[in-house]
Order: structure tokens, then sequence, then C-alpha cells
């Protein structure tokens, strides 16, 4: 009688720690505060501007081939995450960290890495957005399959 007993609570210990370490694995990629306005669907044009954006793990890089810089702008990720970009200059080129990126609920974007089970993001599609009445400007996005 005792060892059974023994036996549930052991059972019981083991549940509770499995399911413990599953929940305190689970990532939590969201934070209200760093929601962002949504996608401007109204400012969305097919246009492009040269300036390229490739992949690197975690990071985009932009690289401005163009004579134009921009400052103080939202950059988009596949219409759904922005993130605040400073400036990036003429014939500049700029790093920026994917988990920088928030969606309008303050989800961020799976940028991936070497602890993740889940496949990342991939970044398919990426605009600038200098004002709120000015349309959007599209950029090239360089598929990582094609560059290595």
């Amino acid at each position: 009688m005792r060892s059974e007993r023994s036996t549930r609570i052991r059972s019981l210990a083991a549940g509770v720690l499995l399911v413990g370490i599953v929940l305190g694995c689970q990532d939590i990629r969201y934070d209200p505060a760093r929601a962002t306005q949504s996608y401007p669907h109204h400012l969305h044009q097919a246009n492009s501007v040269n300036i390229q954006v490739f992949r690197e793990d975690t990071s985009i890089e932009l690289v401005n081939a163009t004579t134009r810089s921009f400052a103080d702008f939202d950059l988009w990720i596949n219409q759904r995450y922005a993130s605040r970009i400073e400036s990036l200059p003429a014939g500049a080129t700029l790093r920026v960290s994917l988990w920088d990126f928030y969606d309008e609920r303050g989800e961020s974007l799976n940028a991936g890495g070497l602890l993740r089970s889940d496949d990342p993001t991939p970044v398919r599609l990426v605009e600038i957005q200098t004002t709120d009445e000015e349309p959007l400007i599209g950029l090239i996005t360089i598929r990582a399959e094609l560059v290595e």
C-alpha cells in the first residue's frame, strides 16, 4: 500500500516536472509595449529602389546603392513587422537585428538562431515608410539560397 502511494506521488511529481520543463522552454516573443501600428496597406506600391536586403542569421543587412539618404523611418518586413530606423545614408550598409521587429500586437519576428526549435520567419518583402501619407518604398530582397 505504501509503495503504491509512493509510486503515485513520484508519477505526479514527474508529470509536474515535465510540464514545467516544457512550459519553461517555450519562448515568449510577445511584448505589448513594443506593439507597432498596423501595416499601411493603402500605401503599398509595386515599385522598388536599388537597396538590397540580405539575411544574415538573425539580422538583415541593407545595402543602399542609391544617392538618396533616409532618416527616421519605419522598416517593414512581410507587411507585418516593423522597426524604427534612425538613418540609412546614401551608399551605406546597415545591419539591423531581426529581434527588433514587432507587429501590431507586440509579437516579435522569429529571427531564428542556434537554440531555436522552430523555423525562422522568412524575409520576403521589405519596405520603407517615410511618412503616413507617402507611398511605401520597396527594397530588393535577396533570398539566402541565391547567395550561398
